[in-house]
């Protein structure tokens, strides 16, 4: 079953994403917004192991990215509200790390 991740917590306050990245298959979607998105910026060790991944589509909030002034690793698509509306209705599970 394609699950899409959800992920908001920042990567430097507590291992969600690492229990995130342990559970992500294969069709399977994670989309970064909030702090999350500080583990899509080029050239950090959560970009690079987010990079490794296979078969997992990776997402960020554009407004989030904005909002912090980053910059998105090449690997990552940004998305805005309706396009995280979408990819809600595309996959089958959504699954939101709290």
């Amino acid at each position: 079953m394609k699950t899409l991740h959800v992920l908001s917590s920042s990567p430097f306050s507590d291992d969600r994403l690492s229990s995130c990245l342990r559970l992500l298959g294969h069709g399977d979607g994670l989309l970064l917004c909030g702090d999350a998105t500080y583990a899509a910026q080029p050239g950090t060790s959560h970009a690079e192991a987010l990079a490794a991944l296979q078969g997992v589509a990776l997402y960020a909030l554009d407004e989030d990215i904005q909002a912090r002034g980053l910059k998105l690793a090449a690997n990552f698509q940004q998305v805005d509200y309706l396009g995280f509306v979408a990819l809600a209705c595309q996959f089958n599970k959504v699954n939101t790390w709290l």
